[in-house]
């Protein structure tokens, strides 16, 4: 973020955003007794309603990038930027499901996350965890930005990043993947019972790479900076 008042409008953005989308997401899911997605047949076969779910997931995802390209003026700041409001809008979004249906019930709880390509499961806490990754990683580039535009994390760091990242979708993507060959019935009734929280955790520590190496590097120049 390259000023206070734009970080302000940025985070006001996305919590204004994540009402919305709770209350959207509660009123759906109200009409197809699907607020705890956690039960028989979780996603409604009704194909009106999936191909508006998927065109809402989408146009939510423009809307994120829309307002942190306004919000950065470079392309490391406004990656920074849409990482930031990525991050708030989604723990937001829970807090407000909470605050208006009283779910989910605990951090635990299974929720559908996405349904792009393969319906995305997993407990509530498994996405809260990646949006702090991600805002703190946000604010690392932003951060960085101002202090010195050079400095950058390696490239390689990136690399492990992407692989954290295909590695989560994995696990989220994993119980659909598995009767995938069965077709969509099998693929909008499935219901998972395990989380592979080691291969999680694995992925969020190598999505945090690049963002553990710019704190290093900042460390060092501020290290440098008041020794001089």
């Amino acid at each position: 973020m390259d000023t206070q008042p734009r970080w302000i409008a940025l985070v006001l953005y996305t919590a204004g955003m994540a009402w919305a989308e709770s209350a959207t997401v509660f009123y759906l899911r109200t009409l197809v007794g699907r607020v705890d997605p956690y039960q028989p047949h979780p996603i409604p076969v009704r194909a009106d309603l999936i191909g508006v779910e998927l065109v809402r997931e989408t146009a939510a995802m423009v809307m994120l990038a829309a307002v942190a390209w306004l919000a950065g003026r470079t392309t490391r700041s406004r990656f920074g930027s849409f990482l930031i409001a990525f991050g708030i809008w989604d723990i937001l979004y829970y807090v407000f499901l909470h605050a208006i249906s009283g779910w989910p019930r605990s951090p635990l709880d299974w929720d559908v996350l996405f349904l792009l390509p393969l319906p995305w499961w997993g407990p509530v806490l498994a996405p809260a965890t990646i949006a702090l990754v991600m805002i703190a990683g946000g604010t690392l580039l932003c951060r960085a930005e101002q202090v010195d535009p050079a400095l950058r994390p390696r490239r390689w760091t990136w690399g492990l990043s992407a692989f954290g990242v295909a590695l989560a979708l994995y696990v989220f993507m994993a119980d659909a993947i598995s009767v995938a060959a069965e077709g969509m019935d099998a693929i909008n009734t499935v219901r998972p019972v395990w989380f592979n929280w080691p291969l999680f955790l694995l992925a969020v520590v190598a999505m945090t790479g690049p963002f553990i190496d710019l704190a290093g590097r900042l460390h060092v120049r501020a290290t440098r900076a008041r020794g001089s």
